[in-house]
């Protein structure tokens, strides 16, 4: 019991750091990136390449003076940067980060939990951040911050329809599980499950742009019409989690993406390699390979996100609503169909 205790404390504290430092840099690579596209330079003056900008603007936003509005509900307003960035850490303790480590005579997996209804725990969990914007708009007591989060809630109930539907189809694909380990695992001959489906991925990544805010589709903080949007009376410390949070949100979804769809830390020929270096299940190299393949796809679409935020122009609010409605909902009940019965043909549903 103690030694089950002292790993689970391990694997929270180190994917914690993880989630922290991963979400720390995003905001580095993003403006490394931009500067890459737009041929600048990005950061380079705090340290060498600007490698400690991250601590630099950490620090900022710790320093500098609280501000409330006297006109804000003020324990809400604090709340709500609180239990934004709070469901962004928890969404990730799902996410099954390498094979698991054999240490005597038990296994050991690289997840915090790997509950049997992880997709719904995911789902609800990702459905509860929108309360944080909404709560953190309503309180500020201000009109475009209401604005703001009256669009990230409308945005939030928009795309998750299609979301939800694509991940039945990707549920029905991997044989029925609603656990998020065990459709990772079922990945490891080789075929991804973006193989089965290619169009419910594509819905998932669009859905997920909108998830997180992300450009085109960041209408709820959209500063040409909304200042801030939702957090335009949010200050130094509470902003920084605010924003802090996007990032945590954005790493998350590439990992799940990663693993719901490309295998996480599976890759193809990955038996035949571990086989050609005489490795066995639950050795530790194995589970160091498989995490830094899981890294290394998380990281390529996390890149992709920054991508298309420098490169796509922001959409229009009532072309968001068209999309989400009139084009993702629709495309996924078909994706849904096809699932079904290709399935069928397969013999995995039988009557």
């Amino acid at each position: 019991m103690l030694e089950f205790i002292i790993y689970k404390s391990i694997i929270c504290i180190a994917i914690f750091a993880l989630s922290l430092g991963i979400a720390a840099y995003s905001t580095w690579w993003e403006r490394k990136f931009a500067g890459l596209l737009q041929d600048r330079w990005g950061p380079s003056r705090a340290g060498w390449q600007g490698l400690f900008q991250p601590l630099a603007d950490g620090g900022k936003m710790l320093f500098k003076e609280e501000i409330i509005p006297n006109v804000s509900n003020k324990f809400l307003f604090v709340l709500a940067p609180a239990l934004f960035i709070i469901t962004a850490i928890v969404a990730g303790v799902l996410v099954p980060w390498a094979p698991p480590v054999k240490i005597g005579d038990t296994f050991y997996p690289f997840q915090v939990s790997d509950v049997n209804v992880g997709v719904i725990f995911l789902l609800a969990v990702t459905s509860i951040g929108v309360y944080g914007v909404m709560i953190g708009g309503w309180a500020s007591n201000n009109k475009y911050s209401l604005l703001g989060a009256i669009r990230a809630s409308a945005q939030m109930i928009s795309y998750e329809l299609a979301m939800g539907i694509s991940i039945i189809a990707l549920i029905i694909s991997a044989g029925g599980t609603l656990s998020f380990g065990e459709i990772v695992a079922n990945q490891d001959a080789g075929i991804a499950n973006v193989v089965w489906q290619p169009l419910g991925f594509l819905i998932f990544f669009i859905c997920a742009l909108a998830e997180t805010n992300r450009a085109p589709f960041d209408l709820a903080e959209c500063e040409t019409e909304l200042v801030g949007g939702y957090h335009t009376e949010y200050s130094a410390f509470k902003l920084g989690l605010f924003l802090f949070a996007e990032y945590i949100n954005m790493f998350v979804s590439s990992a799940v993406m990663a693993g719901f769809y490309f295998g996480g830390y599976n890759f193809p020929f990955a038996h035949e390699f571990y086989n050609a270096l005489g490795l066995q299940t639950g050795d530790w190299q194995i589970s160091a390979i498989g995490f830094f393949a899981y890294f290394v796809k998380t990281l390529i679409f996390i890149s992709v996100f920054m991508w298309i935020r420098w490169t796509i122009p922001r959409f229009r609010y009532d072309q968001l609503m068209n999309l989400g409605w009139k084009t993702l909902l629709p495309i996924s009940l078909l994706n849904l169909a096809i699932t079904v019965v290709v399935e069928i043909i397969r013999g995995n549903i039988k009557f």
